[in-house]
Formats: C-alpha cells, structure tokens, sequence
C-alpha cells in the first residue's frame, strides 16, 4: 500500500532513498521513492517546493552490504578466545551490529542445523553446543560472507591454513571454535533467527571512508 511522507528540505526532481525504519523495528531495506512538488502558498503568492514521498516499496536488500552470523561455540567461551577472535573481524573493517551471550535450546538447533538432524553424530553436536552459552554476534560488510569464512578457515581445524582463527586456536573438527554462515542468504536466514530486529544496530561507522570506495557501501 501507498505511503505518503513530508520530507524536510529540497531534493532533486526523482530520487530513491535506502533506510532502515527502526521505529517499526524492521531489519529490511525500503525504497523510497521521492518526488519535487511545487506547492501554491496563499501567504506569499509563491510557489514551496517540497520533496515527497509517493510511493514506498518493501523489497529485499539489495545493498551490497551483506550480513553473516557469527556464534562463538562453547569452546571459544570456555577457552577465553572471545576477545581474541572478535578483534579479527573489528581489525578486518566490519561492522558489529548485533552481539549477544545466549544458552541455544535443543530446538533453536534443530532449525539451525537441519541438515545435520539425521545424521548419527547430530546428538553429541547439541550436546555440546548446550553444554556452555555460546556468543551469538551479526555482522556487516562489503561482501563479506566470504571474506569471513576465510578468516575462519576450513571446517577441519587441521586443515585450516596458518593465519586463520581456526587454523591458529584450534585442533579438533569437534571443536573448531566457530559457526559463520555460508552465503548472502543463509546469513540473513540466520540472523533472523537468532536475533529480534529491535537486538540489531544501525549506525554510521566513520572508518567507512577509509574501508571503502563510494560505490561499495551504497
């Protein structure tokens, strides 16, 4: 359905806007798409131009921001890599827009790894992922879902190359430290389900200007 809005201030004849409404506490992305209109005013016998919006459209993200869960397992808590690895992702450039300490329930994890639930070795997996809280963080960046599965490093921690958090802290493919999702879409699936849109953050971060180039963070 149509919306209109006032909106301050003079604008260019068309021009869409991306925003966040975080008053409706909604995580996706809108276009709004605004409009000059001259306005006849009694007063002054003159025209006021003011910019409104006529039409506003709900669609999916298309910034090329992308956003990845990341859940710190039991290990990392219990081991105090907390610190240690978050600041590989805060030295990367991203941006932390959600991050919570949360006990995960048997069926919090059945969503989670659906595509494990029938497999013989699923059982000791929820059995250790309830074993300690576990620190569940989103994150944001220019394409950064495969920038930050190469900071993890390869799911077998043996495998994993020198340099990357699981290839320098851990040992055991049980206990490889870290969850980070695997494409655009699983990690706005995943963030949806391990946070409330009023947990998740939207702010300016000023180093932008020396991570990216203009085009890359519209």
């Amino acid at each position: 359905m149509s919306e209109a809005y006032v909106v301050t201030g003079v604008r260019k004849r068309t021009q869409h806007v991306d925003v966040t409404e975080h008053d409706r506490k909604l995580t996706t992305r809108h276009t709004l798409i605004i409009e000059q209109t001259a306005i006849f005013c009694d007063a002054c016998w003159g025209h006021h131009f003011l910019s409104v919006i006529i039409r506003k459209t709900n669609q999916e993200r298309t910034s090329k921001l992308e956003r990845t869960l990341i859940i710190l397992k039991p290990d990392a808590l219990q081991r105090g890599l907390i610190g240690e690895i978050t600041s590989r992702f805060e030295d990367k450039g991203l941006r932390l827009i959600g991050m919570k300490m949360m006990r995960l329930d048997a069926a919090l994890l059945r969503a989670h790894y659906a595509h494990l639930t029938d497999k013989p070795f699923y059982k000791g997996i929820e059995n250790f992922m309830t074993s300690s809280p576990v620190v569940a963080m989103a994150w944001e960046g220019f394409e950064c879902v495969n920038s930050v599965r190469i900071l993890v490093g390869a799911t077998n921690p043996r495998q994993a190359d020198a340099g990357t958090i699981r290839g320098d802290y851990a040992i055991g493919q049980g206990r490889n430290l870290i969850h980070a999702s695997d494409s655009k879409e699983n990690g706005e699936e995943e963030i949806e389900r391990f946070f409330d849109s009023y947990e998740l953050f939207d702010y300016e971060k000023s180093e932008y200007d020396h991570l990216y180039e203009d085009y890359e963070r519209e």
